[in-house]
């Protein structure tokens, strides 16, 4: 920094050649490189910042030099102020001449850095705002030469770069999509929270009440079994009675009539000796069979034959016994559900809760295999109901009337799973409750307590067995094994019953040809029982495989028994009565073929005993039964055998006959 040079204050001219009219400088001396301050006296100076000084000062002329403007640093006093003019020498004039001329130079500096300080500030300020504007157009600077290969380079690489950018915007666009949907999904689930709450609620009432129907149902199968093996065994009892009592009978009138038959060889005049055992047996036996001729004459039923009836009545004792018995397993029956509420051993109840489920969830529920677990849960409550149920009774309820078989076909019925759908559990349901508890049961009733002697038994077991069988079996594919369990004993108690009940006895011509002797009678019954088991078996027929129903009823019982008391029986109307009875029995079906000319071979040798009584009657006074023989030899189809018959023996007005079929 340059120094100021000292100078004294000293009055110029006003003429002065070398001043523009400055002012003179302060006689004091003033600190080098530091600007007077301002007093308070004088005038407050302009704004400007740094430009303050400057103004202060009066503005002086311009040199002959043309020095620019320079603004004074203070008002300086004049030094002859209040004390006259003093004398100027040319020395003086010169020394002040240089003087000036040194203030004006520094002064000159200074001003310069004051502006170049201020200038620095102002360009600072306004940087920002002139930074921001639009530069103008030089046209003095010069460009390359325009490329295109260049111009192609900046164009792809901004195109890359706005390619950049517009996938970004694209990922970010998905990114608020995938956003949006799962925010709509929460909002979804959320509104569904209440149904998740209340499907929830729903499995864990169902799971609660399942397990609680399957304790309830552990816990009463005990009494359910001792309440129905106690039916069944007074039901067994019963029928044995009848059984044994039958057979005890036969066996005494057999051995007594044997007795009558010797004795009425040997001598006539001796009284048979009989025990006492015997005689009560014989004497309950008639007063028996004198209550039924009674009680048929009252219904006036003339052509009942004796030995058909199915001889089970009791006495009045054992009736009272037998009710008692029963009443009392029926009050035991009707406890066992007494303490546990309809929802737990009703059937409707219990499928109604299943076929909630079923609407209201079909997926789980198909998909928990409910169809197969219903059998099973209803199998106790249906034993239930069939404690008090006998299918051998004419009057007992048929299962489609009963209140569990009305329920489930509702339940197979409402099932919402697909009807052609073949293998449907649902549809399965009422074929597996009568396959594992219906089956059983009437299998236990056939073994056990069916005599197949008894026509009115015969014929409810069948209806039972037909609807059971034919309407509700199993798939075709496979056969039930208790279905086959079920066939298997029905032919099994028809042998045993032909083995044990079937007996004809042979007696001296002698001894039948009376037709009021007890030998003749008691043969009589016992053919005409017979008889009637013969028909019981072939009203199997349709659900008895026929080679069975052959075997059993032809080779079994009309061949081996019915054709030899036949045989030996005097030829004439009753003969031919008790063929027609024979052939009515025999089923239509095996002879539906037209086309037949000859019958089936179990019926040969019914066939040849047929010819054989035609031609014995036709030499008879009971010619005219000929032609009835014919009839039945036309109906079981013996063309041949009829044709031949009538040409042998020239019964030419018989043709009729055959050519009328």
């Amino acid at each position: 920094m340059a120094h100021r040079p000292k100078r004294t204050f000293r009055t110029r001219r006003a003429d002065s050649s070398d001043s523009d009219g400055a002012e003179e400088p302060s006689a004091e001396p003033r600190e080098p490189a530091k600007l007077a301050a301002p007093s308070p006296e004088e005038e407050d100076p302009p704004p400007g910042g740094g430009r303050a000084e400057a103004a202060e000062r009066p503005l002086r002329g311009r040199s002959p030099r043309g020095r620019g403007r320079v603004w004074a640093s203070s008002r300086r006093p004049r030094a002859d102020r209040g004390s006259g003019v003093p004398a100027i020498t040319n020395e003086e004039t010169s020394e002040e001449s240089q003087e000036d001329e040194n203030q004006d130079i520094w002064e000159q500096q200074q001003m310069k850095k004051a502006v170049k300080i201020t200038e620095g500030r102002d360009i600072d300020l306004s940087h920002n705002s002139e930074f921001q504007t639009v530069k103008k157009f030089d046209t003095s600077i010069s460009f390359s030469p325009v490329n295109l290969e260049i111009i192609k380079k900046q164009l792809n690489t901004r195109l890359t770069l706005l390619q950049d950018t517009h996938r970004s915007h694209l990922r970010e666009y998905e990114k608020y999509i995938e956003d949006v949907k799962s925010s709509e999904n929460a909002v979804q689930n959320l509104e569904n929270s209440s149904n998740q709450a209340l499907s929830f609620k729903f499995y864990k009432s169902m799971k609660i009440y399942v397990e609680n129907l399957i304790d309830c149902l552990n816990e009463k199968i005990i009494n359910i079994q001792e309440i129905e093996s106690s039916m069944h065994a007074l039901l067994l009892k019963q029928a044995m009675t009848f059984m044994q009592r039958r057979q005890d009978e036969l066996k005494h009138e057999s051995t007594y009539l044997q007795q009558l038959s010797r004795k009425a060889e040997t001598s006539a005049n001796e009284s048979l000796a009989i025990d006492e055992n015997t005689q009560r047996i014989l004497e309950e036996l008639e007063s028996r069979r004198a209550r039924r001729r009674q009680a048929r004459a009252l219904s006036e039923n003339c052509d009942h034959q004796e030995g058909t009836s199915s001889d089970d009545e009791l006495s009045s004792v054992d009736m009272i016994d037998f009710q008692k018995s029963q009443g009392d397993i029926l009050q035991d029956h009707k406890k066992i559900f007494e303490d546990v509420h309809d929802d737990f051993c009703n059937v409707r109840n219990i499928l109604l809760k299943f076929q909630q489920w079923r609407e209201k969830f079909p997926n789980s529920y198909y998909k928990a295999f409910i169809g197969f677990c219903i059998p099973k849960l209803l199998n106790p409550l249906i034993r239930v109901q069939l404690i008090d149920w006998n299918p051998l009774k004419f009057d007992s309820i048929g299962l489609k009337q009963m209140s569990w078989f009305i329920s489930i076909e509702e339940f197979m019925d409402n099932s919402v799973e697909d009807s052609e759908k073949e293998d449907s559990s649902d549809k399965k349901i009422l074929s597996t409750v009568i396959n594992k508890t219906i089956i059983p049961q009437l299998t236990d009733f056939v073994e056990f307590i069916w005599d197949p002697l008894s026509t009115s038994q015969t014929t409810s077991l069948i209806t039972h067995c037909r609807m059971i069988l034919e309407e509700h079996s199993t798939c075709e594919s496979e056969v039930s094994k208790g279905k086959q369990d079920l066939l298997k004993s029905i032919v099994s108690r028809m042998k045993k019953a032909i083995e044990d009940d079937v007996f004809i006895p042979l007696y001296p011509k002698s001894a039948v040809e009376n037709k009021a002797s007890p030998q003749s009678k008691f043969q009589e019954r016992q053919f005409w029982s017979a008889l009637k088991l013969f028909r019981n078996i072939l009203l199997w027929n349709g659900l008895l495989p026929d080679d069975t129903l052959r075997e059993l009823g032809l080779d079994k019982l009309l061949n081996r028994y019915l054709l030899i008391a036949l045989l030996n029986a005097m030829p004439g109307p009753e003969v031919v009565k008790k063929c027609n009875q024979i052939t009515a029995y025999l089923p239509e079906k095996w002879f539906a073929n037209s086309a037949m000319r000859t019958s089936i071979p179990q019926l040969e040798n019914f066939i040849q005993f047929l010819l054989q009584s035609a031609y014995t009657l036709s030499k008879s006074e009971f010619r005219d039964k000929v032609k009835e023989i014919i009839l039945i030899l036309v109906k079981i189809r013996a063309m041949n055998q009829a044709e031949s018959f009538i040409e042998e023996y020239h019964l030419d007005h018989l043709k009729s006959v055959i050519n009328e079929v």
